[in-house]
Order: structure tokens, then C-alpha cells, then sequence
């Protein structure tokens, strides 16, 4: 299932990372193990963020997905579902509205 990672990164631990060039090597690495099929990087509520989005075959790939961010940046992690145009298409709207005139 398609879902949106976001991960909004808190100023410490992440200005020590970057004064000591640590950041890059820790985001390569990340990106690198999770695959996304995206990845952003922009601010969210005054921190840094970061929103991915990730393949999740199934809940227990949920942790190897955000512990890389817990871990390394104390982030906070939100997963919401996405569709592509084609997901939305096949939802079946006309038949769902309906079924709820």
C-alpha cells in the first residue's frame, strides 16, 4: 500500500548533525534502506521535514520505515494513506454515492 511518511525533525539533534557533517551521510543512508518512491525535504510547523513516500506491504514494515528518523533525529512520524489518480478512479465513487443518497 502506498502511504505518505512525514517526519518533522526538531532543530537538536539535527543543527549538531549538520555543524559536524553528519546529516548528509545519516539522510543518504536512510533513503538508501527505506527506497521511496519520493522523497521532499521542506519545513512543517517551524521544523524540518521530510515526506516520503513509501511502499507498505504490510504493518511490520511500519518500524523499519520510521525508527531511522526516532533513532537518529528524535522525529515525529505520521503515515497517511495516498492513492494515485488510477487508485481514486477504481473506489468506485458513483456506486458508494448511491448507495448513500
Amino acid at each position: 500500500m502506498r502511504m505518505m511518511l512525514t517526519a518533522s525533525i526538531p532543530h537538536e539533534p539535527c543543527n549538531t548533525l549538520i555543524r559536524d557533517n553528519k546529516l548528509g551521510p545519516i539522510i543518504k543512508r536512510i533513503l538508501e534502506e527505506i527506497k521511496p518512491e519520493a522523497a521532499y525535504f521542506t519545513e512543517q510547523d517551524g521544523n524540518r521535514g521530510a515526506v516520503l513516500i513509501v511502499d507498505v506491504s504490510e504493518p511490520s514494515r511500519i518500524p523499519t520505515l520510521a525508527e531511522p528518523f526516532f533513532l537518529n533525529f528524535k522525529a515525529d512520524c505520521r503515515f497517511r494513506i495516498c492513492m494515485t489518480p488510477e487508485d481514486l478512479n477504481k473506489a468506485g465513487l458513483d456506486e458508494i454515492a448511491k448507495r448513500w443518497r
